[in-house]
């Protein structure tokens, strides 16, 4: 079997040198031999030269073949024209795919053309896609894992410790798309007013919520919750210090025994806590509760008469619980609930971010901080 020869290229001063040979006297065949030329480049290279002076094909070529090929280019762009005119007032994603879907039938430049798209739009423009669809599933699984709770604010938080620096607005338009819609965007309900009691404690917190020490404070509060069409009750203890619920329980009525149930579930020593505030309820402000107290060393403080700016991080805890976790499911029991309320209470302590911690996890922030 004949191997096939390797296609070499030939430099225009090389031509030029070639023909300057035969020129000088050199024959033809001795040119051909000496060089390893074949004879058909060897008598084009000599046509060109005399004819045009110039190597290149497109200035030897008659006036007719030139003709010839721009009628083909000029036919070629119509047909281009024809197939993407219905895209030339679409946006940059739409032309680029266009383009993307025709490049086998016509040149890229040329279609940037007809559509007006810079060139490097539509080089560019897969690398942004691919982005934006690797976006779109870091978003989604953020606010997923945040059991649809995030906002734009602290999606762009949990994406800033991922890496991603991207704006509210971009987050926004993607959650948008994507049909993400936070649990906030619920209306809120109104909790009914109750009658206070007139015990003459005094406010020793002073709306002092910041900067506390590790269970220096603890605050209360208990919230209504519908179980099989019927009315039950959380209460819960908060640590001032870093947001964290330490202690819950859950019953069917108000009263002294749901909160001693709560107190009994922290496991710390009861005998570190040095405040204990609450709003006014008597399921607080009782002998049972009182007696606990007074055991522990633990001094008390209550908001004042009608006044729940007193208590705020206990409503707005529950305000956030009411959010996330009691309107967005349906409880079949008291048991049900109680799983449920465990189960929710470890994600708030352990993963949820506050914006009051800077972003961290109540845990995150008492193992920094500690």
């Amino acid at each position: 079997m004949t191997e096939r020869r390797q296609r070499r290229t030939y430099t225009k001063e090389f031509k030029n040198q070639i023909v300057k040979l035969h020129d000088t006297g050199k024959s033809r065949a001795a040119i051909i031999q000496e060089y390893n030329l074949s004879p058909s480049s060897f008598d084009t290279w000599l046509k060109q030269s005399r004819t045009s002076g110039s190597f290149s094909e497109k200035d030897n070529r008659t006036p007719e073949e030139n003709e010839l090929i721009q009628l083909r280019k000029d036919n070629q762009r119509l047909m281009m024209e024809n197939d993407i005119f219905k895209a030339s007032s679409a946006d940059h994603r739409t032309k680029v795919d266009v383009i993307r879907s025709n490049q086998h039938k016509y040149p890229v430049s040329a279609m940037c053309d007809v559509l007006d798209l810079p060139r490097s739009t539509f080089y560019y423009e897969p690398i942004v896609k691919e982005e934006e669809n690797e976006l779109d599933q870091v978003i989604q699984t953020i606010f997923s894992k945040s059991r649809n709770n995030y906002g734009t604010r602290k999606i762009k938080v949990e994406l800033n410790k991922q890496g991603y620096s991207v704006s509210r607005r971009r987050i926004g338009r993607i959650m948008n798309e994507l049909g993400l819609v936070s649990s906030y965007t619920v209306v809120q309900f109104k909790p009914f007013k109750s009658k206070v009691n007139e015990e003459p404690v005094k406010n020793e917190l002073g709306r002092q919520y910041d900067d506390q020490e590790e269970l220096a404070v603890i605050v209360s509060d208990l919230n209504y919750v519908r179980v099989n069409g019927q009315w039950k009750y959380i209460c819960l203890f908060i640590d001032l210090f870093n947001r964290e619920i330490i202690g819950q329980s859950v019953g069917t009525y108000k009263t002294a025994d749901l909160v001693y149930e709560a107190l009994a579930s922290i496991n710390r020593d009861l005998r570190s806590i040095r405040l204990f505030h609450t709003d006014r309820g008597s399921e607080f402000k009782n002998k049972v509760i009182d007696e606990a107290l007074r055991t522990f060393g633990i001094c008390r403080s209550l908001s004042m008469k009608g006044c729940p700016y007193d208590n705020a991080v206990a409503e707005a805890t529950f305000k956030v619980i009411k959010t996330e976790f009691i309107y967005q499911k349906q409880f079949t029991s008291l048991d049900h609930l109680k799983v449920e309320l465990s189960d929710y209470i470890h994600w708030f302590n352990k993963f949820r971010i506050h914006g009051t911690l800077g972003y961290k996890s109540p845990l995150d922030f008492r193992l920094q901080t500690i």
